[in-house]
C-alpha cells in the first residue's frame, strides 16, 4: 500500500545501526548496516529499522502487531529459528485504524512506540552497544547493534511519546510507559489475551523479564502502566538528565546470587507408591485422620487413578480435611445450589441483551474458540457434539460469573480440562478449579507481578544451583528465562502427557515439602539439558526451539527426582542465601534463636534424612515426613 506523504514524517535517524542475522542463513549476510528512525505515520509514531540499500521512507516488510485479530499478519521472511504453535491474540477488542505499511525488506521491521514494552542495552564484547527490544505481544524482534553510537539520541527522540523507567530488578532493562496518565480509562473491551496458534515459548523475545506477561495474562502491559503505585519515577535515571537512562559506558549492575561455597554432592532420590488406600484414614464419622501423611504419600507417589475423585477435591478445598460424611454432604448441596444459581445467571442473558455487553460476548467467543481445541486427542473430549466439551464451556462460563474481574484467560480450559476428566462432574470440577486458582489466579491477573516474580525467583535458584548455565544462557540473551512461561503459567500442563499432568499436579498440590517446589520443577528441567545446551551452538533462537521441542519427551519421575534432590542439595548448603531461602520458604525472620533459618534448616535436614532412610526400606515402612 502507497503511503501519503503527507501522513508520513521523520522525526530522528540513525545511520550505522547493524543487525546480526543468524549465522544458519548461510545466503544472506551476517552483518547487515541499516537505518533506525523514529517516524509518524499517519500520526502515529514508529520505530523502524531498514537495511541501508533501502531507499524509500516506507515502513518494512514486518509490521508487529498483537495478532489482535484486526486484519494485520506477520510476514513470515523474520525466520525466528523456530516453529511457533501458540500465538499471542487478544479479546474483547474494538477495531482500531491501520497503520498505512508497504514492503521493503526480508529484515527490515516497523514497531509502533505504543507497542513497545521494554528495551534493555547490553555492550558487546568489543564494546559496542546493543538493544534488545520487546513488544507488548511477545513478537521476536533482532537486536539493534549501534557500531556508531548514537542511543543517547535514541532515547532523546523516544522520550517526545514514551517514558522509559528503570526496572528495579536489572538496570540494564527499561520499561516503556506511555505519557498519558489516564491510560487506565481505555475500554475494558480492549483487553489482550492469547490464542493458540502458535507456541507461547515462540513468541517470546530477547531478555527482559516481563517481556512477555502481556501476551499470556489476561491484560496488556498497557494496563501495568496505569495501575502502576505512584510515586518518584525517576530514582534509577541518570542524575544528569531525569528523562534519560543511563548511557554510554556505564553499566547498572544488578544482585548476583551465588552461593559462595560449594553445594555439596546432589543425593540421591527414590520415589514412592502412589496413595492407594483411602477408607483406612478416615474415622467412623468420615473425618481423615492423618491429612499430612495422606499429604506425604501423595507427594512421594500421587495418587491412584481410582481415589483421584475423592481425593483432589480435598486437595483443592472443596473438602476440608477435617470434615465429616455429613458436613461434606451438606457442602456438596449447597456448592451445587450455588453453582447453578450462577449458571442460570448468563444462561438467561439474551442475545439482545448480550449484544449490549461486549466483555460477556467477549467471554463466550473466547471460550467456545478455546473449548474446541482443548485435549481434542483426550477421549473424553474427542469428536463432535461431546458433551465433555459442553461442560467444559460450561464451567469456565460460569466461572466468569464466579470471579467477573478476572473472567476467562486462555489457559484457564487448560487447568479445567483434568479436573473436569478426573470428577466426571459438572459441580465437582467448578469447585476443583475455584480452588485450583487460588493457586494461581495471580498469574492470569492484570498486574502480571506474579508471572514477573516467578521468572526472577526462577533465576535466583538456578544461579544459585548452576551459575555456568546462568552465564551461558546469558550470553544468548536468554537470562531472563522467559521460555519457560508457559511452564510456570499453565503448571506445565503442556509439557507433559495428559496422564503425567495429573500426577504432577497432586504432587504440587500436597505443597510439599517447600514453597515454589513448581520452581524447582523447572530449575530440574533446565539442569537436564545443561549438555545439550552448554555444549552446542546455541543462540537465543535454537535456545527457544530447543526448549519448545522438549514437550511430550521428558519423563516425570526423572525430573521429580531431581526436583526433590535439589531441594536436598539447597538445605544442606549451611550459607544458602538469603534470597534462595526466602524463595523455598526456608527463612521467616523472628527473634527466636528456635525460629531461626538455621533451627529450621536444621530440623528440616533432620526429617529429610529419616524420609530417605524410610524410602530405602521395605514398601511397609513408615511413610517418609516432610515439615
Amino acid at each position: 500500500m502507497e503511503q501519503n506523504i503527507e501522513d508520513y514524517k521523520l522525526i530522528f535517524e540513525k545511520e550505522g545501526v547493524y543487525l546480526h542475522t543468524n549465522a544458519k542463513r548461510s545466503n544472506q549476510d551476517t552483518t547487515i548496516p541499516g537505518f533506525i528512525r523514529i517516524v509518524e505515520r499517519a500520526g502515529v509514531p514508529a520505530l523502524e529499522w531498514s537495511p541501508l540499500e533501502d531507499e524509500g521512507r516506507s515502513a518494512p516488510a514486518v509490521l508487529y502487531t498483537k495478532k489482535d485479530g484486526d486484519g494485520e499478519e506477520e510476514d513470515a521472511n523474520y525466520d525466528p529459528g523456530y516453529e511457533p504453535d501458540w500465538a499471542v491474540i487478544s479479546t474483547v477488542k474494538k477495531d482500531r485504524e491501520h497503520v498505512p505499511v508497504r514492503d521493503s525488506g526480508p529484515w527490515s521491521f516497523s514497531l509502533p512506540l505504543s507497542e513497545l514494552y521494554s528495551l534493555r542495552r547490553a555492550r558487546f564484547s568489543l564494546g559496542r552497544n546493543f538493544l534488545v527490544l520487546t513488544s507488548r505481544g511477545g513478537h521476536p524482534l533482532p537486536p539493534l547493534h549501534f557500531h556508531r553510537g548514537g542511543t543517547r539520541e535514541l532515547f532523546r527522540a523516544m522520550n517526545r511519546y514514551i517514558i522509559l523507567d528503570q526496572s528495579p530488578v536489572d538496570g540494564r532493562l527499561f520499561l516503556a510507559y506511555p505519557h498519558d496518565p489516564g491510560a487506565l480509562s481505555q475500554s475494558f473491551d480492549k483487553l489482550q489475551l492469547f490464542d493458540d496458534g502458535s507456541d507461547l515459548v515462540s513468541r517470546f523475545i530477547q531478555d527482559p523479564y516481563a517481556t512477555t506477561f502481556g501476551g499470556f495474562s489476561k491484560v496488556t502491559n498497557f494496563f501495568k502502566v496505569a495501575l502502576r503505585p505512584p510515586g518518584p519515577a525517576t530514582h534509577s535515571r541518570a542524575a544528569h538528565d531525569p528523562s534519560f537512562p543511563p548511557q554510554s559506558d556505564e553499566e547498572p549492575g544488578f544482585e548476583l546470587i551465588n552461593c559462595g561455597v560449594e553445594l555439596g554432592p546432589r543425593p540421591d532420590v527414590t520415589r514412592g507408591r502412589p496413595l492407594d488406600k483411602w477408607e483406612e484414614f478416615l474415622d467412623p464419622e468420615g473425618q481423615v485422620k492423618n491429612p499430612e501423611k495422606i499429604k506425604e504419600i501423595i507427594f512421594r507417589g500421587g495418587v491412584t487413578p481410582t481415589l483421584r475423585k475423592e481425593v483432589w477435591k480435598f486437595l483443592l478445598g472443596f473438602y476440608p480435611w477435617n470434615s465429616t460424611h455429613k458436613e461434606r454432604e451438606d457442602i456438596l448441596r449447597v456448592k451445587t445450589d450455588e453453582y447453578f444459581r450462577m449458571k442460570v445467571q448468563w444462561k438467561s442473558v439474551s442475545e439482545e441483551q448480550e449484544m449490549r455487553n461486549s466483555l460477556l460476548k467477549g467471554y463466550r467467543s473466547l471460550i467456545e474458540r478455546d473449548v474446541s481445541r482443548t485435549d481434542r486427542n483426550n477421549t473424553f473430549f474427542s469428536g463432535n457434539d461431546n458433551p465433555g466439551l459442553t461442560l467444559l464451556n460450561d464451567v469456565l462460563m460460569t466461572y466468569c460469573m464466579f470471579n467477573f474481574d478476572l473472567g476467562y484467560v486462555q489457559g484457564m480450559s487448560d487447568l479445567l480440562s483434568p479436573l473436569l476428566f478426573v470428577t466426571q462432574n459438572e459441580v465437582e470440577s467448578f469447585w476443583c478449579l475455584t480452588g485450583f486458582m487460588e493457586l494461581v489466579h495471580q498469574n492470569f491477573e492484570e498486574s502480571q507481578e506474579a508471572m514477573k516474580k516467578q521468572l526472577l525467583q526462577l533465576s535466583i535458584l538456578l544461579k544459585a544451583l548452576d551459575p555456568e548455565l546462568c552465564d551461558f544462557l546469558d550470553s544468548q540473551d536468554s537470562g531472563s528465562l522467559c521460555f519457560c512461561f508457559r511452564w510456570l503459567l499453565i503448571w506445565f500442563k503442556r509439557e507433559f502427557s495428559f496422564e503425567d499432568i495429573l500426577t504432577m499436579w497432586e504432587v504440587v498440590w500436597s505443597r510439599l515439602p517447600c514453597d515454589n517446589f513448581h520452581l524447582l520443577i523447572a530449575c530440574s528441567i533446565l539442569q537436564s539439558q545443561r549438555g545439550e545446551l552448554i555444549g552446542s551452538d546455541h543462540d537465543f533462537n535454537t535456545i527457544l526451539k530447543h526448549i519448545n521441542e522438549l514437550t511430550m519427551q521428558l519423563d516425570l519421575q526423572t525430573v521429580l527426582r531431581g526436583a526433590e534432590a535439589i531441594y536436598l542439595q539447597l538445605t544442606q548448603c549451611k550459607e544458602l542465601p538469603l534470597k534462595v531461602q526466602q524463595v523455598m520458604g526456608l527463612y521467616v525472620p523472628s527473634s527466636s534463636e528456635e525460629d531461626s533459618p538455621d533451627s529450621q534448616a536444621s530440623e528440616t535436614l533432620r526429617l529429610l534424612a529419616e524420609s530417605q532412610a524410610g524410602a530405602a526400606s521395605c514398601d511397609s515402612a513408615p511413610v517418609p515426613t516432610y515439615p
